[in-house]
């Protein structure tokens, strides 16, 4: 049986998705460490930090229109937060990208999110 997530946790990372999704950075990075490791799916590296993760957000903000939705949240026996998130990313113009199922995976660090990776739903 896998650890239950808490309310809390569970409710931080809601609030996240839908500060992100009203393109609200500030809100967002809110969520998070200030030395928090975010993935940057663009360019296949990592952010580091709330002004990293700001910069990457609003250059992906300037050539693609992603939204992302919670489908599913669970907790993995070491702690970690596992989110099924359906995501679809809009180029500027409106047409579908892609539109897929995914899974971000959270470290928690004091309540905030440290760390984030994007892996593939089996």
């Amino acid at each position: 049986m896998q650890p239950r997530i808490s309310p809390q946790t569970e409710e931080l990372v809601r609030r996240m998705y839908e500060a992100f999704n009203k393109r609200d950075i500030g809100a967002a990075l809110g969520f998070m460490h200030a030395d928090v490791d975010w993935p940057n799916m663009l360019e296949g590296t990592r952010a580091h930090g709330h002004a990293e993760v700001r910069t990457y957000w609003e250059g992906q903000f300037a050539v693609i229109d992603p939204h992302v939705e919670p489908t599913g949240m669970t907790q993995s026996d070491d702690g970690q937060v596992v989110v099924d998130v359906h995501q679809v990313i809009r180029h500027l113009d409106g047409t579908i990208r892609d539109d897929r199922t995914v899974r971000h995976v959270y470290t928690m660090r004091d309540g905030l999110v440290a760390r984030m990776d994007v892996r593939a739903v089996d």
